[in-house]
Protein backbone atom coordinates (compact mmCIF):
# COMPACT_ATOMS: atom_id res chain seq x y z
CA UNK A 1 0.00 0.00 0.00
CA UNK A 2 3.13 2.21 0.43
CA UNK A 3 3.99 1.81 -3.11
CA UNK A 4 0.54 3.26 -3.74
CA UNK A 5 1.36 6.56 -2.24
CA UNK A 6 2.13 8.55 -5.44
CA UNK A 7 -0.55 7.69 -7.11
CA UNK A 8 -3.35 7.91 -4.43
CA UNK A 9 -1.25 11.58 -4.14
CA UNK A 10 -1.71 12.13 -8.65
CA UNK A 11 -4.93 11.20 -8.31
CA UNK A 12 -6.58 12.79 -5.83
CA UNK A 13 -5.07 15.75 -7.07
CA UNK A 14 -6.68 15.03 -10.63
CA UNK A 15 -9.80 14.33 -8.72
CA UNK A 16 -9.91 17.97 -7.15
CA UNK A 17 -9.12 19.29 -10.48
CA UNK A 18 -12.31 18.23 -12.22
CA UNK A 19 -14.18 19.24 -8.93
CA UNK A 20 -12.58 22.75 -9.52
CA UNK A 21 -13.53 22.54 -13.48
CA UNK A 22 -17.05 22.14 -12.19
CA UNK A 23 -17.38 24.57 -9.94
CA UNK A 24 -15.40 27.31 -12.18
CA UNK A 25 -18.23 26.25 -14.93
CA UNK A 26 -21.42 26.53 -12.52
CA UNK A 27 -19.92 29.61 -10.79
CA UNK A 28 -18.31 31.92 -13.54
CA UNK A 29 -20.14 30.25 -16.47
CA UNK A 30 -23.48 29.73 -15.12
CA UNK A 31 -23.57 26.47 -16.50
CA UNK A 32 -26.77 24.41 -15.17
CA UNK A 33 -25.95 21.98 -12.65
CA UNK A 34 -27.45 18.93 -14.49
CA UNK A 35 -24.69 19.22 -16.50
CA UNK A 36 -21.87 19.97 -14.61
CA UNK A 37 -22.71 17.11 -12.52
CA UNK A 38 -22.68 15.23 -15.03
CA UNK A 39 -19.20 16.21 -16.20
CA UNK A 40 -18.13 15.07 -12.81
CA UNK A 41 -19.98 11.74 -13.60
CA UNK A 42 -17.72 11.14 -16.82
CA UNK A 43 -14.83 12.69 -15.62
CA UNK A 44 -14.57 10.66 -12.73
CA UNK A 45 -15.10 7.53 -14.12
CA UNK A 46 -12.32 8.31 -17.09
CA UNK A 47 -9.68 9.02 -14.29
CA UNK A 48 -11.11 5.75 -12.30
CA UNK A 49 -9.98 3.92 -15.55
CA UNK A 50 -6.47 4.38 -14.43
CA UNK A 51 -6.88 2.60 -10.96
CA UNK A 52 -6.03 -0.79 -12.33
CA UNK A 53 -2.66 0.62 -13.83
CA UNK A 54 -1.04 2.95 -10.74
CA UNK A 55 -2.51 0.98 -7.72
CA UNK A 56 -1.70 -1.87 -6.42
CA UNK A 57 -4.14 -2.70 -3.08
CA UNK A 58 -7.62 -2.52 -2.76
CA UNK A 59 -7.08 -0.87 0.23
CA UNK A 60 -5.54 2.25 -1.15
CA UNK A 61 -8.65 2.51 -3.51
CA UNK A 62 -10.88 2.15 0.10
CA UNK A 63 -9.16 4.83 1.25
CA UNK A 64 -9.36 7.12 -1.87
CA UNK A 65 -12.67 6.15 -1.96
CA UNK A 66 -13.71 7.16 1.45
CA UNK A 67 -11.56 10.39 1.72
CA UNK A 68 -13.53 11.83 -1.48
CA UNK A 69 -16.86 10.16 -0.20
CA UNK A 70 -16.36 12.16 3.29
CA UNK A 71 -15.81 15.39 0.90
CA UNK A 72 -18.73 15.19 -0.48
CA UNK A 73 -20.80 14.62 2.74
CA UNK A 74 -19.38 17.61 4.35
CA UNK A 75 -20.16 20.07 0.98
CA UNK A 76 -23.90 18.18 1.63
CA UNK A 77 -23.34 19.77 5.48
CA UNK A 78 -22.12 23.36 4.60
CA UNK A 79 -23.56 23.46 1.25
CA UNK A 80 -20.52 23.64 -1.06
CA UNK A 81 -20.13 21.57 -4.53
CA UNK A 82 -22.76 23.10 -5.89
CA UNK A 83 -22.44 21.80 -9.21
CA UNK A 84 -22.86 18.66 -7.97
CA UNK A 85 -25.56 18.93 -5.55
CA UNK A 86 -27.55 21.64 -6.89
CA UNK A 87 -30.34 19.80 -8.86
CA UNK A 88 -33.77 19.75 -8.49
CA UNK A 89 -34.41 15.92 -7.51
CA UNK A 90 -33.26 13.67 -4.57
CA UNK A 91 -30.24 11.90 -5.48
CA UNK A 92 -27.78 9.98 -3.43
CA UNK A 93 -25.62 9.13 -6.52
CA UNK A 94 -22.83 11.30 -5.94
CA UNK A 95 -22.27 9.23 -2.48
CA UNK A 96 -22.90 6.22 -4.26
CA UNK A 97 -20.26 6.62 -7.03
CA UNK A 98 -17.22 6.10 -4.62
CA UNK A 99 -18.51 3.20 -3.19
CA UNK A 100 -19.44 1.45 -6.75
CA UNK A 101 -15.85 2.16 -7.75
CA UNK A 102 -14.17 0.27 -4.84
CA UNK A 103 -16.98 -2.76 -5.43
CA UNK A 104 -16.23 -2.74 -8.94
CA UNK A 105 -12.19 -2.89 -8.04
CA UNK A 106 -12.66 -5.35 -5.42
CA UNK A 107 -14.52 -7.48 -7.30
CA UNK A 108 -11.98 -7.80 -9.97
CA UNK A 109 -9.61 -9.03 -7.57
CA UNK A 110 -12.03 -12.00 -5.61
CA UNK A 111 -13.23 -12.67 -8.57
CA UNK A 112 -9.88 -13.19 -10.36
CA UNK A 113 -11.78 -13.25 -13.78
CA UNK A 114 -9.95 -10.06 -15.43
CA UNK A 115 -10.08 -6.87 -14.81
CA UNK A 116 -13.02 -6.44 -17.48
CA UNK A 117 -14.90 -7.44 -14.14
CA UNK A 118 -13.67 -3.78 -13.45
CA UNK A 119 -13.50 -1.49 -16.64
CA UNK A 120 -16.83 -2.81 -17.98
CA UNK A 121 -19.43 -1.46 -14.92
CA UNK A 122 -17.44 1.42 -14.65
CA UNK A 123 -17.53 2.23 -18.19
CA UNK A 124 -20.86 1.50 -18.29
CA UNK A 125 -22.08 3.98 -15.76
CA UNK A 126 -19.43 6.95 -16.89
CA UNK A 127 -20.63 6.65 -20.41
CA UNK A 128 -24.21 5.07 -20.49
CA UNK A 129 -25.94 6.40 -17.55
CA UNK A 130 -25.08 10.26 -18.90
CA UNK A 131 -25.97 9.96 -22.23
CA UNK A 132 -29.38 8.11 -21.06
CA UNK A 133 -30.03 10.65 -18.64
CA UNK A 134 -29.40 13.91 -20.57
CA UNK A 135 -31.11 12.47 -23.78
CA UNK A 136 -34.04 11.75 -21.59
CA UNK A 137 -33.98 14.52 -20.80
CA UNK A 138 -33.89 16.61 -23.32
CA UNK A 139 -36.50 14.49 -25.22
CA UNK A 140 -38.82 13.01 -22.71
CA UNK A 141 -40.47 10.48 -25.50
CA UNK A 142 -42.43 7.71 -23.72
CA UNK A 143 -42.45 8.10 -20.07
CA UNK A 144 -43.11 5.69 -18.07
CA UNK A 145 -42.62 4.38 -14.26
CA UNK A 146 -41.27 1.11 -13.02
CA UNK A 147 -41.20 0.38 -8.96
CA UNK A 148 -41.44 4.23 -8.97
CA UNK A 149 -38.53 5.29 -10.60
CA UNK A 150 -39.86 7.24 -14.22
CA UNK A 151 -37.68 6.90 -16.77
CA UNK A 152 -38.62 7.37 -20.65
CA UNK A 153 -38.48 4.78 -23.43
CA UNK A 154 -36.21 7.38 -25.42
CA UNK A 155 -33.94 7.71 -22.53
CA UNK A 156 -33.42 3.31 -21.96
CA UNK A 157 -33.06 2.88 -25.63
CA UNK A 158 -30.20 5.28 -25.79
CA UNK A 159 -29.03 3.38 -22.96
CA UNK A 160 -29.52 -0.08 -24.09
CA UNK A 161 -27.68 1.38 -27.54
CA UNK A 162 -24.95 3.01 -25.12
CA UNK A 163 -24.00 -0.16 -23.22
CA UNK A 164 -24.53 -2.37 -26.28
CA UNK A 165 -21.97 -0.58 -28.10
CA UNK A 166 -19.43 -0.26 -24.79
CA UNK A 167 -19.71 -4.33 -24.05
CA UNK A 168 -18.43 -4.90 -27.56
CA UNK A 169 -15.77 -2.57 -27.81
CA UNK A 170 -14.46 -3.61 -24.48
CA UNK A 171 -15.23 -7.41 -24.97
CA UNK A 172 -13.60 -7.42 -28.11
CA UNK A 173 -10.62 -5.53 -27.04
CA UNK A 174 -10.52 -7.37 -23.55
CA UNK A 175 -11.01 -11.33 -24.52
CA UNK A 176 -12.63 -12.00 -27.92
CA UNK A 177 -11.40 -10.68 -31.30
CA UNK A 178 -13.85 -12.70 -33.36
CA UNK A 179 -17.88 -12.82 -32.12
CA UNK A 180 -19.97 -15.83 -32.70
CA UNK A 181 -23.85 -15.48 -32.58
CA UNK A 182 -24.15 -17.10 -29.19
CA UNK A 183 -21.86 -14.71 -27.68
CA UNK A 184 -23.98 -11.81 -29.56
CA UNK A 185 -26.70 -13.16 -28.02
CA UNK A 186 -25.19 -12.94 -24.63
CA UNK A 187 -23.74 -9.95 -25.14
CA UNK A 188 -27.63 -8.54 -25.90
CA UNK A 189 -28.89 -10.17 -22.76
CA UNK A 190 -25.87 -8.27 -20.84
CA UNK A 191 -27.05 -4.90 -22.23
CA UNK A 192 -30.81 -5.54 -21.59
CA UNK A 193 -29.85 -6.51 -18.03
CA UNK A 194 -28.03 -3.30 -17.38
CA UNK A 195 -30.88 -1.33 -18.93
CA UNK A 196 -33.19 -2.96 -17.01
CA UNK A 197 -31.47 -2.19 -13.38
CA UNK A 198 -31.32 1.12 -14.53
CA UNK A 199 -34.84 1.61 -15.28
CA UNK A 200 -35.84 0.27 -11.90
CA UNK A 201 -33.30 2.31 -9.94
CA UNK A 202 -34.83 6.00 -8.62
CA UNK A 203 -32.34 9.13 -6.11
CA UNK A 204 -29.05 7.92 -7.65
CA UNK A 205 -29.50 4.37 -6.96
CA UNK A 206 -28.75 3.55 -9.83
CA UNK A 207 -24.62 4.23 -9.32
CA UNK A 208 -25.10 0.86 -7.55
CA UNK A 209 -27.05 -1.19 -9.26
CA UNK A 210 -25.84 -0.39 -12.95
CA UNK A 211 -22.05 -2.11 -12.28
CA UNK A 212 -23.51 -4.78 -9.67
CA UNK A 213 -26.05 -5.97 -12.04
CA UNK A 214 -22.84 -5.79 -15.12
CA UNK A 215 -20.90 -7.70 -12.91
CA UNK A 216 -23.74 -10.09 -12.10
CA UNK A 217 -24.49 -10.50 -15.84
CA UNK A 218 -20.70 -10.96 -16.94
CA UNK A 219 -20.25 -13.66 -14.16
CA UNK A 220 -23.69 -15.40 -15.10
CA UNK A 221 -23.22 -15.36 -18.79
CA UNK A 222 -19.75 -15.45 -19.26
CA UNK A 223 -18.37 -17.93 -16.58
Amino acid sequence: MKNDLGSMLLLGTLFLLLFGLAELLYQQFKVKAEFTRKLVHVGTGIICMSFPILISSHWSVFILCGLFTLILLLSIKFDLLKSIHAIDRKSVGSLAYPAAVYLCFLAQILLDKGSIFYYLPLLTLAICDPMAALSGKKWPYGSYRLFGARKTLLGSAVFFVCALITVVVIGHYMQEPSLHMSEITMICTLALAVTLAEACSKDGYDNISIPVSSMLSLYILFP
